[in-house]
């Protein structure tokens, strides 16, 4: 996706390594569950890496949103946030939600495992600032 939005090359370098990093973390637990404990487990890993990939995903471009309408509004004395991302915000969490209820409900993929793999995005975070602190830019 081309943004008009200017980013550090880095920054932008970081985000990727945390997208695809979000997905490889929690596509490689789910593998591993499924193949040595509980399918049904393994499936709701899987599930929640790629709605927390996802997510980020949808969270960069609202950032990027808000970040190009403060700098057009730049100057202005009472800047207005856009109400689209105000329901962008809304929206991503909602459908998130309703993806796991109907998930949870129909396939009877176990509640807790799509949690524990929502949090592979917060484990790719910390992989990747990880590797930022030892191998700095310069």
């Amino acid at each position: 996706m081309a943004s008009s939005v200017i980013e550090s090359p880095a920054g932008g370098v970081t985000e990727r390594r945390i997208s695809w990093l979000t997905l490889l973390i929690g596509l490689v637990a789910a593998v591993l569950v499924a193949l040595f404990r509980d399918r049904l487990w393994g499936a709701g890993l899987g599930i929640g890496a790629a709605l927390a990939w996802l997510n980020f995903r949808w969270l960069r471009r609202g950032l990027d949103a808000l970040v190009m309408a403060s700098t057009v509004q730049a100057g202005k004395e009472k800047p207005a946030v856009p109400l689209l991302s105000y329901f962008g915000m809304l929206f991503r969490y909602g459908l998130i939600a309703l993806a796991v209820y109907v998930i949870f409900e129909y396939l009877r993929v176990p509640l807790v495992s799509m949690i524990v793999g929502l949090c592979a995005l917060g484990a790719a975070t910390v992989v990747a600032s990880v590797y930022e602190i030892l191998r700095p830019v310069g």
